[in-house]
């Protein structure tokens, strides 16, 4: 009996859905995590003769163009899950412990992955340079369990504040170095394009990536809390909010918008996005529709995360990893146990946070789809040496992370949460109630959210 491909793929996605949330819950409660098991799983299933498609982007340009435009709009449901996340009111006080997570422990880790890309590995300037971009970022699709929470809702930890809101901006902050990467092809020696490269990619790009997302962040806000009060959400008899498609299809409306509009400025998307998402919610940071939004964009995550993974399985099955060496494996590794968690104590020096949470920040950096996407992205806008060992190294540094990071972040974090420990008072905090939102909106005095998240 011969299976047809392509409905077993609907089966095994279709399985994968409906197991999806019911497995995530069991596993948590046994410190593991969902990705280590779609990821076997999708291995184990393209390893049966059930006739799947071969999948290895180091092989076949089509598979690492499909892999960019697949996981693109996973970081962006991520990205926008995360931003709708955050309660605390941007401010530099507020946010203080994240600056020196981008702008020290992210350059350092590029910088240390990079030269023993080139060093131990081998590799071109170019492809060592996008190496150290692609796996930089920590990555807010896998990193969920050690993120925060739903709107109004517990797990709203330091560490889970700075583990958020950096997988949120870093993953548009690796962008500028992945274009390093593309524009260093060929060049023997820096010059005028290096300037270039600073004022445009590293200067322009994230600025113009911020004000889209904050503009488009501030009109997604105007629309649904100006023109759409009118029409209030609806709720059931015990007060909580009645799920439906109209605040989803705006919220996800606005968080598109914001990526088309900062790309077609040549801006950063990704980042647009995430700003975009933390604007909208300082608008009526009480409101119930934050809370919607966030179940709605969730649930897209979710849908794309199972093939996502199952579909990373396969490609290890696929003989990604053939190319591995020994010094490719031990460069994963050190970025692991090593180079992350290094950079990060080093950056989180001045951090008011006990040891134990900068320690955990440090540790927890989860390598996942993003590092996958910028691979892709450089593989399809630059020709790149040495690709199938580039991808054998990235490929085993996430599994070692899925590995890892699986297994200890949920007894890591809930330890450090166990300790208390808030930067601010150090005492539990009051989540604000998420009241209905008014009939109208327009002279509504905002309160500030509490200051730790």
């Amino acid at each position: 009996m011969e299976f047809d491909p392509r409905i077993m793929m609907f089966v095994i996605f279709g399985i994968g859905l409906m197991l999806a949330v019911t497995l995530e819950r069991w596993l948590a409660k046994m410190w593991m995590s969902l990705p280590i098991l779609y990821v076997g799983a999708g291995f184990l299933l393209a390893s049966l003769p059930l006739g799947l498609p071969f999948f290895n982007p180091a092989w076949d340009g089509f598979d690492a163009l499909t892999l960019e435009y697949v996981t693109e709009f996973i970081v962006i449901a991520s990205l926008a899950a995360a931003g709708i996340a955050i309660d605390r009111p941007v401010s530099w006080r507020n946010w203080r412990q994240i600056w020196p997570l981008l702008v020290v422990a992210m350059p350092l880790t590029i910088a240390a992955v990079a030269f023993l890309g080139w060093w131990a590995i081998g590799l071109a300037p170019a492809s060592a340079i996008l190496l150290g971009a692609a796996l930089a970022p920590t990555d807010p699709v896998l990193a969920r369990s050690v993120q925060v929470g739903p709107p109004g809702e517990g797990k709203r930890h330091d560490v889970r504040f700075s583990l958020t809101v950096e997988a949120g901006i870093n993953d548009g902050l690796a962008f500028p170095f992945t274009h390093l990467a593309i524009a260093a092809l060929g060049m023997s020696a820096l010059g005028s394009w290096t300037l270039e490269w600073a004022a445009f990619d590293l200067v322009y790009r994230i600025v113009a990536g911020v004000a889209a997302g904050w503009g488009i962040g501030r009109l997604g806000a105007w629309y649904v809390f100006e023109r759409e009060a009118d029409a209030p959400i609806e709720e059931v008899e015990d007060s909580t909010p009645k799920y439906s498609t109209r605040e989803g299809l705006v919220v996800l409306g606005t968080l598109l918008l914001a990526y088309g509009s900062a790309e077609l400025i040549h801006g950063y998307g990704f980042l647009a996005v995430f700003v975009a998402a933390v604007t909208a919610r300082q608008r009526e940071n009480a409101s119930r529709y934050h809370k919607i939004s966030h179940h709605f964009i969730d649930q897209i995550e979710q849908i794309v995360l199972v093939a996502v993974l199952l579909g990373f399985g396969a490609m290890l099955a696929s003989g990604v990893l053939n190319a591995l060496t020994w010094p490719a494996a031990l460069v994963g590794l050190a970025l692991v146990f090593v180079i992350r968690p290094l950079a990060g104590m080093l950056s989180e020096t001045w951090s008011p946070l006990p040891l134990a949470g900068t320690a955990a920040i440090a540790f927890l950096g989860v390598r996942g789809m993003g590092s996958i996407y910028y691979l892709a992205y450089g593989q399809n806008h630059g020709d790149f040496e040495g690709l199938p060992l580039l991808w054998a190294t990235a490929s085993f540094a996430i599994l070692v992370s899925i590995l890892v990071h699986g297994v200890l972040a949920g007894p890591l974090i809930a330890y450090v949460e166990g300790r208390g420990g808030h930067i601010h008072t150090g005492q539990k905090e009051e989540m604000p109630h998420l009241a209905p939102r008014p009939a109208k909106s327009a002279d509504a005095e905002i309160e500030p959210a509490p200051q730790t998240d």
